[in-house]
């Protein structure tokens, strides 16, 4: 086989990798999302007439929108590719929100932890480590 046609078919096979895993990624943050919604307290709500399903459409995919109907406040997450929507009141959007901090908290947390575990590895048991490099990462004056 031609180098320039092993190229080109590494390079198509590379970019269908990257969308495959693109899709995946955008399906597990949105399946990631629904979860919480379910678990701040939000009900999965079918639409039945036409005009509850053109309603649905028309709410921008992939975020909570806030709607307010006589003194009412609701908060609807929209999934149209199910034919459905998350809705909850003021009560399960702060459920959600507090939902999403402790969840970003226990992901810094978790790089943290990756972090501090890396430092505690000890470097300076590794050979060629030890003297090599100054303050602020500059190599020691005269270690060469």
């Amino acid at each position: 086989m031609k180098p320039t046609t092993r190229f080109f078919l590494s390079s198509i096979a590379a970019g269908c990798t990257a969308l495959l895993m693109s899709c995946a990624s955008t399906q597990t943050t949105t399946q990631n999302r629904e979860n919480m919604l379910v678990a701040s307290g939000f009900k999965v709500i079918t639409p039945k007439t036409a005009a509850q399903k053109q309603k649905l459409q028309n709410l921008p995919a992939g975020n909570v929108t806030m709607i307010k109907k006589g003194k009412k406040t609701y908060y609807v997450f929209p999934d149209p590719a199910h034919n459905q929507a998350y809705v909850g009141g003021p009560k399960e959007y702060r459920a959600y929100q507090q939902l999403r901090a402790d969840k970003k908290l226990a992901r810094e947390d978790l790089q943290d932890a990756e972090m501090y575990q890396d430092a505690t590895m000890e470097w300076s048991l590794w050979e060629g480590g030890e003297g090599v490099w100054g303050p602020m990462g500059g190599p020691v004056p005269g270690a060469f």
